[in-house]
C-alpha cells in the first residue's frame, strides 16, 4: 500500500480567503433582512400599543341638522365622524348616532352600539325599543336596558340647540365586554 500521499490529497480542505469572505457577506446579509423585516413588522406594532397614550382625541361639538328636521317624540338614525379617526380612516370614520326629540327644546342622543360587545342596536318605531341583533339585548326608548345581557345602558352623548341648530358633542363611546 502506498503510504505516500500527495500534497495535494492529503491536505484538508481549506477555505481560500475569497470564499470566507463571501460566507462572511451572506451572513451579514442574512442579519441586515432579518432586521429590516423585524422593523417592518415590529414598528406599526409598537406604534399601535403606544399611539393611544400619546393621542388626544378632540371633543368638539359637531352639528346634527336644524331642530325643525327631527319630530318630537320620533328617534332617527344620524351619521357623525368619529373623532377619534384618523385622516386616512375614509368611510371607516363614520359612526351612528340615534337622535331622539323629546320636546320643542330636548333631545336625547344614544350611541348606535351596544353596551355587551358593540354590535349595532336597530330602533323599533311600533315596539319603542332599542334591539341588539347579536345577542338579544333590548332597550327602552331612554337607552335603558330592559333585557338580555347588555351590562350598562346605552351611552349617552351631551346635546344642545346652539345657533339654531342641534349639536352634540364628540366622546369616545365606551364599551362594556362583559359576558
Amino acid at each position: 500500500m502506498n503510504t505516500n500521499l500527495t500534497e495535494s490529497s492529503a491536505a484538508p480542505l481549506t477555505e481560500t480567503p475569497e470564499e470566507i469572505s463571501r460566507r462572511q457577506f451572506f451572513e451579514k446579509l442574512s442579519i441586515a433582512l432579518v432586521g429590516v423585516c423585524t422593523a417592518i413588522v415590529g414598528l406599526p406594532l409598537v406604534g399601535f400599543i403606544v399611539a393611544p397614550f400619546f393621542r388626544k382625541v378632540p371633543r368638539e361639538w359637531v352639528t346634527l341638522g336644524k331642530p325643525d328636521d327631527f319630530q318630537i317624540g320620533k328617534t332617527v338614525a344620524v351619521t357623525v365622524t368619529d373623532p377619534s379617526s384618523l385622516p386616512w380612516a375614509g368611510v371607516t370614520a363614520k359612526s351612528g348616532v340615534w337622535l331622539r326629540r323629546v320636546d320643542a327644546d330636548n333631545f336625547i342622543a344614544f350611541s348606535a352600539n351596544c353596551t355587551h360587545l358593540g354590535c349595532p342596536v336597530r330602533w323599533l318605531e311600533g315596539a319603542d325599543l332599542f334591539m341588539c341583533p347579536c345577542h338579544g339585548g333590548v332597550y327602552y326608548s331612554d337607552g335603558n336596558v330592559a333585557a338580555g345581557p347588555p351590562p350598562k345602558p346605552l351611552f349617552r352623548y351631551d346635546v344642545r340647540i346652539a345657533n339654531g341648530e342641534v349639536q352634540m358633542k364628540q366622546a369616545i363611546v365606551p364599551i362594556s365586554t362583559t359576558l
